[in-house]
């Protein structure tokens, strides 16, 4: 294909609806399944669940990525692309570099802080309960009081959930902008 050449309409229609795949199911991951499945489950179940969607998920994010990236790069001018052109190779780059950063560094960090707080929590008689279902003191917060080791896994835990969070957000908002753009390039509704 010529640089800069009208991609053919399959082309264009894989790009939409690859982008747009990938797009909703980070949205419903992120925003909808997640907060619904730990209101629903008990803690260890959740984190159970939580371990076998996410490499999956953030696999599934860095594929859609790369594959847009390998349709729009060749595409476009190189010499002087325009403002939207390197805005979108840009923010598709980005969603494939924290895709991978999720997929094979963080969650794997993320699950395996996560396995050694719950065999601490275990060993307690913790974990099965519903989050928010507490009578009384909060055990958990009681555990961190008492246990340094324990408090230390959490802090590790948090660092690596929060850290994989926010590149879940910046992948969400990369292929969000890119949506946004190709829908303000529609010619017609």
């Amino acid at each position: 294909m010529e640089e800069g050449a009208d991609p053919g309409g399959l082309i264009k229609v894989v790009h939409l609806l690859v982008l747009a795949g990938a797009w909703g199911m980070q949205m419903w991951v992120t925003f909808a399944s997640g907060f619904l499945l730990f209101r629903a489950l008990p803690r260890h179940t959740f984190g159970l669940v939580q371990s076998k969607l996410f490499p999956f998920y953030f696999h599934i994010s860095m594929g859609c990525a790369f594959i847009n990236l390998c349709i729009l790069a060749p595409r476009h001018v190189w010499v002087q692309p325009t403002f939207w052109e390197a805005s979108q190779l840009c923010l598709l780059l980005l969603s494939l570099t924290l895709a991978t950063v999720n997929a094979r560094w963080l969650e794997p960090r993320t699950t395996a802080a996560m396995w050694a707080l719950q065999a601490m929590e275990k060993e307690r008689g913790l974990g099965g309960e519903v989050p928010g279902s507490y009578q009384g003191p909060d055990p958990y917060r009681q555990l961190r009081e008492k246990d340094p080791k324990y408090s230390a896994l959490r802090r590790n835990f948090f660092r690596y959930h929060g850290l994989s969070s926010l590149s879940n957000l910046g992948c969400v908002l990369s292929n969000g902008l890119c949506l946004a753009g190709l829908a303000l390039g529609l010619r017609s509704l």
